[in-house]
């Protein structure tokens, strides 16, 4: 007979692994036209102060200058890799910023043909009718023209996954990372400079996750079932977030250079350059796999953690035991720092041995990768062993390895696993055989890191602390600006009186 109940708790594991979610929110129905999605940067963009005057801007062509088409597995396709469509967006983000009004520079031609029939209408018709009629009004001109468009892209930059099966129960995940980048030039009409270039990339993420199951529930019934789902981020979207992005980057920095203003003032045109000055800086320090490049680490760290150690002697059944340690970190630079730590534990074999020990290690270690939360870490150095009876005080010599993860800028969990090696056959009191006594020992504990101004969350209060100074600094300037100015009207009307007076 069939147990139903079994497989219907199978299923229902199945399901519940693959992301609950995803199966409430399933497209099982049409779904009617709906208005566009906002990107990351539409907000951004949209809640920039409003311009002082806005410009007239012509953009002729902002096209796919990748050349790319889609990749497929098998044959060749002629659907290219990006829109091309790029032309209008750039169109839709600048009259969204209110900074620009867009003009007609695309499709030129049938809005010239469209004039010129106007233009002829009047002339052979309506002049008859109505001299009066006014001619067609003139075309704007821009004083700003925007070029550039879609450089790049970049497909399989990251690719990964992870997957378990066990007993003909598994599940995958997989992720792939695309990238696309645009560049955007401003030219003056009139004298053709480019004023300003925008560089400004953007990451694409695509995600499989998929469940299995294939079990045999009874002799001959074989059981077999899998679900999943795919998210892939489209490409549209990226392009609409790029290039809105660049907009953005482009009027902030024509307000830096004064080609234009906010409305509200020079205060808030200091405020969005500061906040710009110190975005550009996190995207210098940050390299192509969102690696950062400032210092998480502060120079002095304590540390204190707990777990066991195990004797590797002369006697048989040896036994994990309690092991506590309580350390001192200095980093020399980046990668290397010296450790000083005091450790008590016990030492045992079953039914023979049970000793205690204090030891006190230093030890040179290197930290593989300072700049990221997540970070191996080896390390070695000597030290000395001391039994609680100081009968047995040995030196040796130690190596290790672990891991830590800064769970917030000034604390990190970490885990080591060490062996030790001692000068001496005698740690258990026997001596027996070529080799010296040894034991190993792990744990886990945390890092607690203090010091001055090194972590990222201390960099932004000073930052913080050198905007408000830089702000206070332009106040300064801008009164002393208007005492000036005040001086100089006074100065000018004096000497009006005076040449009043002698004429």
């Amino acid at each position: 007979m069939i147990d139903y109940k079994k497989i219907v708790v199978l299923f229902v594991i199945n399901l519940c692994l693959s992301s609950c979610g995803t199966y409430f929110n399933q497209p099982f129905s049409q779904q009617p036209s709906r208005i566009g999605e906002f990107s990351q940067s539409t907000s951004i963009l949209l809640n920039l102060p409003p311009a002082k005057v806005p410009l007239e801007v012509a953009v002729y062509n902002f096209s796919d200058q990748t050349g790319q088409y889609k990749a497929v597995e098998n044959g060749s396709t002629f659907s290219t890799a990006v829109t091309q469509g790029a032309t209008t967006m750039l169109i839709k983000a600048l009259g969204d910023s209110g900074y620009f009004i867009p003009l007609e520079r695309e499709n030129f031609n049938n809005l010239s043909t469209e004039r010129n029939i106007i233009r002829s209408t009047k002339q052979e018709y309506v002049k008859g009718l109505n001299p009066n009629e006014p001619p067609i009004e003139p075309l704007l001109y821009a004083g700003l023209l925007l070029e550039g468009g879609i450089i790049s892209y970049d497909t399989n930059i990251v690719t990964g996954g992870a997957g378990v099966r066990y007993f003909g129960v598994g599940g995958s995940t997989r992720y792939r990372q695309d990238r696309i980048t645009v560049y955007l030039r401003a030219i003056s009409t009139k004298n053709g400079e480019i004023l300003k270039t925008i560089y400004v990339s953007k990451t694409i993420l695509s995600q499989a996750v998929d469940v299995s199951l294939f079990r045999f529930v009874k002799f001959q019934k074989l059981l077999e079932a899998e679900t999943g789902f795919t998210q892939n981020e489209p490409v549209q979207l990226a392009v609409k977030d790029a290039i809105e992005k660049a907009v953005h980057d482009l009027i902030v920095e024509g307000i830096q250079d004064g080609y234009w203003s906010t409305k509200a003032g020079i205060e808030e045109d200091n405020k969005l350059v500061l906040n710009y000055k110190d975005e550009k800086e996190a995207a210098n320090v940050t390299e192509l796999f969102n690696r950062f490049q400032f210092k998480r680490r502060t120079d002095n760290v304590i540390h204190a953690s707990i777990g066991a150690a195990k004797i590797n002697g002369d006697y048989i059944n040896p036994e994990f035991e309690l092991n506590s340690r309580l350390g001192y970190k200095r980093y020399l630079n980046s990668h290397f720092n010296l450790s000083l730590n005091a450790n008590k534990f016990n030492l045992s074999n079953q039914g023979i041995l049970n000793k205690s020990f204090v030891s006190i290690d230093a030890n040179v270690e290197y930290t593989v990768l300072p700049y990221d939360k997540f970070t191996p870490f080896v390390y070695a150095g000597g030290g000395t062993n001391i039994s609680n009876d100081f009968n047995n005080i040995n030196p040796k010599l130690q190596v290790g390895a672990g891991l830590e993860y800064l769970v917030t800028e000034r604390i990190g969990i970490t885990g080591y696993l060490e062996n030790n090696f001692v000068f001496s056959d005698l740690v258990d009191d026997l001596e027996r055989g070529a080799k010296d006594d040894m034991y190993l020992r792990f744990g886990i504990g945390l890092n607690l890191y203090i010091g001055s101004y090194n972590t990222k969350k201390d960099l932004e209060r000073v930052k913080a602390r050198e905007q408000k100074r830089e702000l206070k600094e332009i106040k300064k300037s801008n009164i002393n600006k208007e005492l000036q100015k005040k001086r100089a009207q006074k100065e000018a009307e004096k000497s009006n009186d005076v040449n009043e007076e002698d004429n």
